[in-house]
């Protein structure tokens, strides 16, 4: 059964700051944020999928004034014990359609959702919603900016819907793709003392090309899109994105 925090309840937020993959070290970090203190521009800026404050925190730390959505309580908790997270607004809520007052403080100049994490909203009409929400947030002349895999269909072989992406003695994971609905049921299974866990979480890829079309549909315009937050050119052999797409200003 899924909670209140959908599937980044407790057990999964209290591990969630320890994953082995290199976008999660300092250096990569140090990258994300270098980018969207420029995109940010001095303005205000508004995190989807706040978590546990990898990004949030050293954005913040740089002087940029930070706002999250989140909707798992847990993940949040987890950041508000760390350095500086007991100071950062969060509004609890699905980031598709919870909404940041806007009123009282002006809107946003950049609004940003990392590591894949688009792909959580599980329905093409999640995700144009998603979209529409962040425009309703930036102040004209902001920028929206998503990074996220390119879909790995071209590792499926014919025939077959299993991609494995982890394998330790303790730890199992795969992805089961079904190419008819666009989504990716990832699988992780733990062994701890003789006793095994299956955990299953389930996403939906999307493709450059859709994400685009979501964008226009929210009065959004392509502005760059990059390999990585080190700005390499984005190519037709690129694995993941960065894309900020720009809301006009007129």
């Amino acid at each position: 059964m899924i909670n209140e925090d959908g599937y980044f309840g407790e057990r999964v937020a209290a591990k969630y700051d320890q994953s082995s993959s290199p976008r999660f070290q300092t250096g990569a970090v140090e990258s994300t944020v270098d980018v969207l203190v420029e995109l940010a521009n001095g303005g205000r800026v508004l995190e989807f999928g706040i978590g546990t404050g990898r990004v949030a925190l050293p954005l913040a730390a740089r002087g940029v004034a930070v706002h999250g959505i989140d909707l798992s309580r847990a993940m949040v908790q987890r950041m508000r014990a760390k350095p500086g997270g007991d100071a950062m607004g969060v509004t609890i809520g699905d980031f598709a359609t919870a909404t940041v007052d806007t009123e009282t403080d002006g809107a946003f100049s950049l609004a940003y959702l990392v590591y894949n994490t688009i792909t959580n909203l599980t329905s093409q009409e999640a995700q144009v919603a998603c979209f529409r929400n962040a425009a309703n947030h930036l102040a004209p002349g902001g920028c929206f900016v998503i990074e996220v895999t390119v879909p790995e269909l071209r590792k499926i072989p014919a025939g077959q819907n299993i991609v494995p992406f982890q394998a330790t003695s303790t730890q199992w994971a795969y992805s089961d793709y079904d190419v008819t609905t666009q989504t990716m049921t990832c699988h992780y299974i733990d062994v701890a003392d003789g006793r095994g866990e299956h955990r299953v979480v389930p996403f939906r890829y999307v493709w450059p090309a859709e994400l685009d079309l979501m964008a226009q549909l929210a009065g959004l315009r392509l502005r760059e899109r990059w390999e990585g937050w080190t700005r390499q050119p984005f190519t037709e052999d690129s694995v993941q994105h960065v894309s900020v797409w720009e809301k006009p200003s007129g």
